[in-house]
């Protein structure tokens, strides 16, 4: 090999050519990652999922209230649908049940 192209690959280290990092932000990229469950997050993949098994909502809304979103806020609208849906499941259960006692 020629030793003008091994003396040149030793004074430019390979990363020489990477954008320098922004100092305000070092988390550029981080939501960068795919979601899980299929790319639709936790989230919506429950609230499908809560039409077949509707436990699955109180599953979400209770990562809701634990603030499982601060770990990627993505996940944020999908557990306050799955929030809401488990309210309206509960009050239509409840007047189910009112209705067919009384």
């Amino acid at each position: 090999m020629d030793q003008n192209l091994l003396q040149d690959a030793k004074e430019h280290p390979s990363n020489s050519n990477m954008p320098p990092e922004d100092v305000e932000n070092n988390q550029l990229g981080i939501f960068d990652r795919p979601l899980p469950c299929f790319g639709c997050g936790i989230g919506w993949f429950s609230l499908l999922l809560g039409f077949v098994f509707p436990f699955m909502w109180y599953y979400a809304t209770i990562l809701y209230f634990r603030n499982y979103y601060q770990r990627d806020p993505r996940e944020r609208a999908g557990l306050a649908a799955n929030a809401i849906a488990a309210l309206i499941f509960t009050v239509a259960a409840l007047v189910a049940v009112a209705l067919i006692v009384l």
